[in-house]
């Protein structure tokens, strides 16, 4: 308010006579520099002085925006192996790593219901045994799982290994898996696929006697060497 005030006072109009004379009286250029700084102190920076000079500004602030979001784009990415500094899909490049012995152990669980855990149990299935035909199943789906992941690398698997067995608490079949390789990447993914596909298998096995199956709670429980180290999750 009292800004305003000071301004309508610099403002008052001047008497004809005096409108075009220089004597007498403030000189507009100092009338104008010193509403400026008027403005400054209130606003906390110039006004632009010129059209050009707004111009300026405004691309300024332009370039300086595009910059601060480049900035902010590698950050988001860069904790994303699988992400490049533009957001794009990209297969990482694991020639300068170490080739070290690399362990992961996946788990997931089939929901059978009553009348089809009855049937696994005392193997009556129409397709046969279901549990030896998931876990063949799932050491394929391991050594598929580069053709299935599109950015999972091609790897020689040493060791695969599944553990299925029936849970009469909740008429479930317990899939853990286990996959192990000597390289220079981690085989959580391989652990992860084969228990998926074993389930899957589980699925197909018995859809025929319901349709009320459920796989559930597919997750990593364990992984051990590469620059992570090991890991295992927290009950």
């Amino acid at each position: 308010m009292m800004f305003l005030r000071r301004v309508t006072s610099k403002l008052k109009p001047m008497p004809r006579s005096r409108l075009f004379s220089s004597d007498n009286g403030p000189d507009l250029s100092e009338v104008i520099a010193e509403l400026n700084q008027e403005m400054e102190f209130v606003f906390g920076e110039p006004p632009a002085s010129s059209p050009a000079g707004s111009s300026n500004n405004q691309t300024m602030a332009q370039e300086s925006h595009l910059v601060m979001n480049d900035i902010t784009k590698k950050e988001t990415f860069s904790g994303l192996t699988h992400i490049g500094s533009k957001g794009e899909a990209q297969m990482v490049d694991i020639s300068s790593k170490e080739i070290t012995k690399r362990v992961a152990v996946a788990s997931c669980k089939v929901i059978l219901g009553q009348k089809v855990f009855d049937l696994v149990l005392a193997n009556q299935m129409e397709k046969g045994d279901v549990l030896g035909v998931a876990k063949l199943a799932g050491v394929c789906g391991a050594k598929q799982t580069s053709n299935l992941i599109p950015l999972c690398h091609n790897i020689n698997l040493s060791h695969v290994h599944l553990d299925l067995k029936l849970n009469p608490r909740d008429l479930s079949v317990e899939i853990k898996g286990q996959a192990a390789s000597t390289g220079k990447t981690g085989v959580e993914m391989e652990a992860l696929t084969a228990v998926t596909i074993a389930g899957l298998t589980v699925y197909d096995m018995c859809k025929a006697a319901s349709k009320d199956i459920l796989i559930t709670g597919i997750r990593l429980e364990h992984k051990s060497g590469g620059k992570s180290g090991e890991w295992s999750r927290k009950v």
